[in-house]
């Protein structure tokens, strides 16, 4: 399964949950919100500061990612997200990164020890 995939279902399940949890918005407009948010952490994040730097440093800096989008769009979409409930969809999103890296960084040996 490709790792944007997989990237794209994680976020979708947390973003599109959250979203419709604590906020008015729609189905529709809530997987729109999670397939953007996706496609930006999975460029900057994944494909450019995780490259670049260590787990940590790009789980911090999703979480950023997430949470300056999800206020962004919220705003944008007039849906009522207050703080505490970005911190914490912000949060679930900041966990299933760090493993979700790890991940990433397990199947890179795994594969490595395959190439020729």
């Amino acid at each position: 399964m490709s790792r944007f995939l997989i990237k794209l279902i994680i976020n979708g399940v947390i973003v599109v949950g959250s979203l419709i949890w604590f906020t008015n918005a729609t189905w529709g407009s809530a997987i729109l919100a999670a397939l953007g948010l996706t496609v930006i952490a999975y460029l900057l994040g994944d494909q450019l500061i995780l490259r670049a730097t260590n787990n940590i440093t790009a789980t911090i800096a999703d979480a950023v990612i997430a949470a300056v989008y999800l206020w962004a769009v919220s705003r944008a979409f007039n849906w009522d997200l207050s703080f505490g409930e970005l911190i914490a969809t912000v949060a679930i999103l900041g966990v299933a990164e760090f493993f979700f890296h790890r991940y990433l960084g397990l199947n890179d040996v795994a594969n490595a020890g395959t190439e020729k």
